[in-house]
């Protein structure tokens, strides 16, 4: 019974060796900081530091303030556009690219729509920018050579806020088109192909596969990109404020970019950390029910 105690003890001790490491990071860069910016939410907080404690003030504060309803606003609408269309892009490229073409083929599309996950923001955003100018942008010439638009006549992508948005919706579609993919790609090549074969011989289509055993099979998949998306989508902040600036006027403005301007702007940091903790709860919400309608679907 000692020894057996001995080496359990041991074991644990070096589980601990293996997993402090991490511990010591995650609490320094994340655990820490969270706290830290409770403690700024109380305060009257500006870059040159600490000011008067004024505790549930901010946050009662940004329930009145109309300009982060409109942004938090902006930011559901961008959700609804982008969430859907962003899964369902995903997944018509996992299809495509997990077609039996070939293994040299299969690793041609994937790189090929995985490739723009790479880029940097900055670079996407001002591509989205030179494709949507007037005159002489891709899309102004496309159209002038097709004929949809008559000569002397722009459609001004950049002025108006519903076509800023299916601009900054669609390029981030292709941006982050890649991962989504993966991991749909991942999730298909985890169904047995008897399942398939079996469905063949008793007559079913192609799209009665898809729709009888694809879909059903990749529905832990579709939660977890689904709350992926969520989370990263009501985190926009980088192609909104490098394509239109939160404008015309403030538009498009989105909570990130508000509460980026509140705190480095405005120099109210204790503001800006209230609202962001209101953003937190929102996300933690999202991801709750997530989870509740997922484990009632696998229980089912």
């Amino acid at each position: 019974m000692k020894k057996s105690y001995k080496q359990k003890g041991r074991k644990t001790l070096a589980a601990l060796c293996f997993i402090a490491p991490f511990l010591l990071l995650y609490s320094l860069f994340v655990i820490w900081p969270v706290i830290q910016g409770f403690i700024v939410s109380l305060h009257r907080w500006g870059l040159m530091g600490r000011g008067e404690f004024r505790g549930t003030r901010n946050f009662v504060r940004f329930l009145k303030d109309e300009i982060f309803w409109s942004s938090l606003w902006h930011t559901t609408l961008y959700v609804l556009i982008n969430v859907p269309s962003a899964i369902l892009a995903s997944l018509v490229c996992a299809l495509l690219a997990n077609r039996p073409l070939g293994r040299n083929f299969q690793k041609y599309f994937r790189v090929c729509y995985y490739l723009p996950n790479v880029l940097s923001v900055t670079v996407i955003s001002y591509m989205a920018r030179l494709m949507a100018a007037p005159y002489q942008g891709f899309l102004s010439t496309l159209f002038h050579s097709l004929g949809i638009l008559p000569a002397g006549k722009e459609i001004q992508w950049l002025m108006e806020p519903a076509l800023i948005w299916t601009v900054v919706n669609s390029i981030s579609v292709w941006w982050a088109l890649g991962f989504s993919m993966m991991l749909f790609i991942s999730a298909l090549q985890d169904i047995p192909s008897q399942i398939y074969e079996a469905a063949a011989i008793d007559g079913a289509s192609g799209a009665r596969q898809l729709f009888s055993i694809t879909l059903p099979l990749l529905a832990p998949t579709f939660y977890l990109v689904l709350m992926l998306k969520l989370i990263t989508s009501f985190k926009i902040f980088g192609q909104v404020f490098l394509i239109s600036g939160g404008g015309p006027g403030r538009e498009t403005l989105p909570l990130i970019q508000y509460i980026y301007e509140t705190a480095f702007t405005r120099n109210d940091m204790g503001y800006a950390s209230a609202m962001s903790y209101a953003l937190f709860i929102i996300l933690v919400s999202l991801a709750f029910v997530q989870l509740k309608i997922q484990n009632r679907g696998e229980n089912a």
